[in-house]
Formats: C-alpha cells, sequence, structure tokens
C-alpha cells in the first residue's frame, strides 16, 4: 500500500487515480465525512448509492459506482457499502471490507486506485486490521491511501 497526504477528491480530479473508493453504510444517507464531499461534489455517485434499497443489510461487502467524465478528468467513484449503520460505535465490518475489495480488485483489474482510511474514521474500525485487509485483497494492484490533509474542497475545482 503506497501512502501520501493530500485531498482524494482533488487528486483524482487531477487525473491520479482511475477509481477512488469511499465507505457507505446501508442507508443511503452520505452525509458526514468524505462521504458527503462525494455526494456534494459527485452527485452520481449519490445517485447510484439511492438506486439500492434503504437499510438493506445484503449490501455489505457490495458496491455501487458512477462514472465522473468532466474534462479535463474522468474516473469511477465506487461507494463500497462496509458498513450497515452510521449511528452508533464501532460500525466498521472488517467481513464487508474484505469482499467489498475482493470485488473492486476483479472489476477494475490494473487501476489506479486511491481511497481514504475506508472504516478507520466515523465507523471507528481498526486501521491496522482494515489496512491489512485492504492489502491483502488489491495485492498486485496500483493502490494508495491518501490520508486526509484538511484542504477544503471547492465545488468546481478544476472544471
Amino acid at each position: 500500500m503506497k501512502s501520501i497526504t493530500g485531498n482524494l477528491i482533488k487528486l483524482a480530479k487531477a487525473g491520479h487515480f482511475d477509481v477512488i473508493v469511499h465507505g457507505c453504510n446501508c442507508f443511503c444517507t452520505m452525509g458526514k465525512g468524505i462521504a458527503k464531499s462525494i455526494k456534494d461534489e459527485f452527485p452520481l455517485a449519490y445517485e447510484a448509492d439511492c438506486q439500492t434499497k434503504y437499510g438493506d443489510r445484503n449490501k455489505l461487502g457490495t458496491f455501487t459506482q458512477a462514472f465522473i467524465a468532466e474534462r479535463p478528468f474522468a474516473f469511477t467513484v465506487v461507494n463500497a457499502y462496509t458498513q450497515f449503520d452510521y449511528r452508533g460505535a464501532n460500525n466498521a465490518d472488517y467481513a464487508a471490507i474484505r469482499k467489498a475489495f475482493r470485488a473492486i480488485k476483479g472489476s477494475f483489474p490494473n487501476a489506479r486506485i486511491g481511497y481514504p482510511m475506508i472504516g478507520a474514521g466515523l465507523a471507528q474500525g481498526d486501521w491496522s486490521v482494515i489496512s491489512g485487509i485492504i492489502d491483502e485483497e488489491l495485492a498486485g494492484e496500483d493502490h494508495t491511501l491518501v490520508v486526509f490533509d484538511g484542504a477544503p474542497v471547492r465545488r468546481g475545482y478544476g472544471r
């Protein structure tokens, strides 16, 4: 796993990634954290999430996707269902994270994949466990952890 500090959305818009992945719950909210930034910046990703059944536990370990093509950038946003709920504590589902990243590898071979610390923020998972899962499931792929630098995303950046 490569690791850089920055803003995942800005880096994707600058052409650094073919695919960006973020963790979602199963309730179609995308209301906090990077999910909210993605929802605000790329409404198609939120629309893909809303096409799924609200509160469906069967979404765990699956993903939806939206292809974003706006000059000068083009990439896919992956909404990975890595936690069931957004309320409460310790919501990261390690089995779902494993299953989702296995599916991502199968769907996007040879892609440049970027992601934040999925499951370790609002979901309160253990990053040492999660990073090991991601490394195992994306073995052989070009994948990069983007540790957020706190820089705000401005609507229209790069357009």
